[in-house]
């Protein structure tokens, strides 16, 4: 037969082990969790850097796109003027 001293031993040593065991499994879903929110801000933060980078191709780009349009449409007043002296 066991003793009562023992038995209390017994238990006292299950639900340490217990207690660790479902500790170390909580600590993995909080590890998981921050890891999954980190990825997810960082995949955000990254899409508006995408995004404002393209902004400034798309304004560039119109930039580029207007002084080109004004440098042509000055070019063909100064031949149409040329033109209506001759």
């Amino acid at each position: 037969m066991v003793s009562r001293f023992e038995s209390r031993k017994d238990m006292a040593q299950e639900l340490t082990e217990s207690a660790a065991v479902r500790v170390g499994r909580i600590a993995t879903i909080i590890t998981s969790c921050v890891r999954d929110v980190t990825r997810e801000v960082g995949d955000m933060l990254t899409d508006g850097l995408e995004m404002r980078d393209a902004a400034r191709r798309a304004r560039a780009d119109a930039a580029g796109a207007d002084e080109g349009a004004a440098g042509a449409g000055a070019a063909e007043d100064g031949e149409a003027g040329g033109r209506s002296g001759q």
